[in-house]
């Protein structure tokens, strides 16, 4: 049996909500009133989406060597006054 690892991104959505997206899967994005329910969605909608390339006998991307970093800036980096 093989497992496969799918990376998603959880945001707020204004002005009340999330949004849930897959980077490595182009085209799935949900969301929903809680974060419970957008990993549902994006549950189901990865499902679907991996069934598809299966049935279309596609390969099924795999995440390899991802690096994700959260860049911080002072108020001060951004500054266009030097």
């Amino acid at each position: 049996m093989e497992n496969y690892t799918f990376r998603i991104i959880i945001e707020p959505d204004r002005p009340v909500g999330y949004h849930g997206f897959v980077p490595l899967l182009r085209g799935i994005h949900t969301c929903g009133k809680t974060i419970e329910e957008v990993k549902k969605n994006l549950k189901e909608a990865i499902r679907c989406h991996v069934q598809g390339l299966i049935k279309d006998k596609q390969p099924i991307p795999q995440e390899e060597e991802a690096l994700e970093l959260v860049q911080t800036f002072s108020r001060k980096e951004l500054s266009l006054i030097k």
